[in-house]
């Protein structure tokens, strides 16, 4: 895996590690070890959280993946065969090191021309929507993964890989206890689930007062906040228009559910501007990472609707709002020009998804992509604008 030089230096918003099968587990305490587990079905290694095997990542041992960029072809032209994933994806390949360890990776990075990235689990997001109604429980598994990543990735390699630990909101005394623990070994970035906020007493917005507290502190440490795609739970809405209730599989194509699949990430920004927390904080840092950005022109044209016959109910002009404190790193195919239209260039963030099927193989082969820009933008997307974000 090697790139031609880059005429910029390159800082992936989007980079992946795979967890290996003790990830969850080598930091659990005692009396929390039965909430999750590996099995066997019929032969392969399955994942069980609370006792409930789960389909989510049809292997998630990670010891045989699908080879980086598998799908670039698709994206680029469609599927008009109507091939099945497994067609499009093809033969798959062993997990190499540089997925599982920061060395390895690192010497990766050099040979893609790669300077510094933002690292994301890939297994983790899976954990919260399956303790929902549990959120002591989520508190605690979430802490045993951040100490697997710092032990294994840290928080800050090298000044190079940066590692996003995971924190889960539900109650905020814990998140904060959390937060503190991850910046003090270094965290730069953080990952926070795009979806409501489950509780003991049902779900809310994490752009509520309550939370302001945490938002607070975030603000003060000077970390970057990425909303990272993930099972934010809206099967649970999809569901009641199909008869088939089912676990909310990202690898199984469903038309129906695919129509309104960025509905989380599009309530997630909302919910931020509309009941003030960007406002309220204005020098938070949003950092929406693989939700694409077909949504983002339709918010801005509700937003200034709402706006136009509702002033008083905004604490600010909410597209104004937007284009201050949320930064994007679309898809790979998608039009970077046209974003940059709608948000400002210094808000879009480029990133490949590599390792994963969906992303680019060769991180630094989306030069040829940038179309309708200077080069002084380019340089931003392609790098300058997280490196503003990250501080570095």
């Amino acid at each position: 895996m090697s790139s031609a030089p880059s005429p910029y230096p390159i800082f992936d918003a989007d980079n992946h590690l795979y967890e290996t099968e003790d990830a969850f587990t080598r930091f659990l305490p005692e009396q929390y070890r039965g909430a999750v587990r590996y099995v066997q079905v019929d032969g392969r290694t399955k994942i069980a959280i609370r006792g409930h095997i789960s389909e989510y990542i049809p292997n998630p041992t990670f010891d045989v993946v699908a080879r980086p960029g598998a799908q670039e072809d698709y994206f680029r032209r469609g599927n008009p065969e109507g091939r099945s994933y497994r067609e499009i994806v093809g033969k798959p390949m062993r997990a190499i090191p540089a997925f599982r360890e920061p060395a390895s990776r690192l010497a990766l990075m050099d040979e893609q021309g790669v300077e510094r990235t933002l690292m994301f689990p890939t297994l983790a997001s899976l954990l919260e929507e399956r303790m929902r109604d549990d959120p002591e429980l989520a508190h605690v598994v979430i802490h045993a993964l951040n100490e697997w990543l710092h032990e294994t990735w840290q928080f800050n390699y090298e000044n190079r890989i940066f590692t996003t630990p995971v924190i889960t909101l539900p109650i905020v005394e814990k998140a904060i206890e959390e937060l503190e623990w991850v910046v003090e070994r270094g965290a730069r970035a953080i990952l926070i689930r795009p979806a409501p906020v489950p509780g003991f007493s049902g779900s809310r917005s994490f752009g509520l007062p309550e939370f302001d507290p945490f938002w607070a502190k975030v603000v003060e440490h000077g970390v970057l906040v990425t909303l990272h795609s993930s099972d934010s739970g809206y099967s649970r809405y999809t569901d009641d228009w199909e008869s088939n209730k089912r676990e909310y599989l990202p690898f199984q194509p469903d038309v129906f559910r695919m129509i309104g699949q960025w509905r989380p990430i599009e309530d997630s920004v909302a919910a931020l501007i509309c009941h003030g927390a960007l406002s309220r904080f204005p020098d938070l840092k949003i950092a929406v990472v693989e939700n694409g950005a077909s949504w983002v022109g339709p918010l801005i044209r509700t937003l200034k609707d709402v706006y136009k016959k509702y002033p008083q109910q905004f604490a600010e002009e909410p597209v104004s709002v937007l284009r201050r404190n949320v930064h994007i790193s679309p898809f790979w195919e998608e039009d970077m020009a046209g974003l940059a239209e709608l948000l400002g260039i210094e808000r879009v963030l480029f990133g490949s998804d590599f390792p994963h099927p969906e992303g680019l193989a060769e991180p630094a082969s989306y030069f040829g992509e940038l179309k309708n820009l200077t080069e002084e933008e380019k340089a931003l997307i392609m790098g300058g604008n997280l490196a503003r974000l990250i501080a570095v």
